[in-house]
């Protein structure tokens, strides 16, 4: 099958002549795609957040801006562009620069192994949510280096106590994801979302793909809890790992004025404020790819294709980003302790439970 990169490639050949100079060219044209993506649905997450906010608490929202408030995030970003990009005198100037760069870099590099569609992925790896997870880990890093370099003390604890729910929440992730790649005996995306074809009832959460139906078809019965228990488990880790309510004690403003991104301002703040968004969809993304069918038709071969994958992938992704937004504008904020309790003593243990038990299934199926 043909891909967007083998297409974008030989018009660029044609442009420019077969070689290295149009190879680097397609690398980096088809490397601004996932990009540009971010840019234009971070406008649409922007006036969502807005516009979802005002609906439930029942307030106008914003309206004046534009037909019906639609161009408020053009107005947020033109404002964050003209406001001063200021130093504090004390702070560690190279990493307080370098966090919101390094913070992006991370969401941004997690969608090169998200397969958009049959015929769009950044880089089909292997081991491709193993890279996911790892390279996930640089927004600790980031987030530890702008509490570090800000030399606030606000800062710092917001920071630290990221490290402390980003890193545990690591686990029972790690766990729920393990689940479904036990299953599957793959850690390729697109092999995952290939084997889940045929319509909703092959898609993980509802029991897998055809071929788990062993034993008359009790398999898939048997996974349905397990799955469902992956998936719990993957959507509230995930809440966690972006900092979002109830899990936003990083950057708590009633308690830490913004957390670890308090002295940060402009452009600079506009990068931590699109990483969370870009990674809100990534982990979503993820969500579908392992649980939903990925850009599968839930109709099996109906109003399927490359095209309608792309906008089944895309449709999927934002109603977990939406179903995050309304969670931020319902639910309380938890103290550290229990986010804490939370993951330690519910998430883990469920989620072992449930590698057990994928496990058993494996092992039943496979041998």
């Amino acid at each position: 099958m043909t891909t967007v990169f083998d297409t974008l490639h030989e018009f660029l050949v044609s442009l420019l002549g077969s070689g290295t100079l149009s190879l680097i060219a397609t690398t980096l044209v088809y490397a601004a795609i996932p990009l540009l993506f971010i840019i234009l649905y971070g406008l649409v997450a922007i006036l969502g957040e807005m516009k979802i906010s005002a609906w439930l608490q029942d307030r106008l929202g914003p309206m004046r801006t534009g037909p019906v408030g639609l161009l408020q995030p053009i107005a947020d970003i033109m404002k964050l562009m003209q406001k001063e990009d200021t130093t504090p005198r004390a702070a560690d100037k190279w990493l307080y620069r370098l966090a919101p760069w390094m913070v992006f870099a991370g969401s941004y590099a997690v969608f090169a192994a998200l397969p958009f569609s049959a015929i769009y992925i950044g880089a089909r790896l292997n081991t491709g949510i193993f890279y996911i997870i790892s390279i996930g880990s640089l927004v600790v890093v980031s987030i530890l280096l702008a509490g570090w370099g800000s030399n606030n003390k606000y800062s710092m604890i917001g920071a630290m106590r990221s490290v402390a729910q980003i890193i545990s929440y690591e686990v029972p992730v790690a766990l729920a994801i393990l689940t479904v790649v036990v299953v599957a005996g793959s850690m390729d995306l697109q092999s995952i979302t290939n084997m889940q074809s045929g319509g909703i009832e092959n898609w993980f959460l509802f029991g897998g793909p055809k071929h788990l139906a062993g034993f008359g078809g009790t398999m898939n019965v048997i996974l349905i809890p397990v799955m469902f228990v992956a998936f719990a488990i993957y959507f509230v880790g995930s809440l966690a790992e972006t900092n979002r309510v109830p899990f936003d004690v990083p950057e708590a403003e009633s308690e830490l004025v913004g957390g670890y991104h308090t002295e940060y301002s402009g452009m600079k703040f506009a990068l931590f404020f699109l990483a969370e968004y870009a990674s809100m969809f990534s982990v979503g993304a993820v969500a579908t790819v392992l649980f939903l069918g990925g850009w599968q038709s839930p109709l099996g071969d109906t109003l399927n294709g490359p095209a309608m994958g792309f906008v089944w992938f895309i449709l999927k992704g934002l109603s977990f980003v939406f179903v995050q937004i309304w969670i931020r504008w319902t639910l309380p904020r938890l103290r550290v302790d229990q986010v804490m309790y939370v993951c330690w003593k519910v998430l883990i243990p469920f989620g072992l439970a449930a590698v057990a038990a994928a496990s058993v299934i494996a092992v039943a199926l496979y041998s």
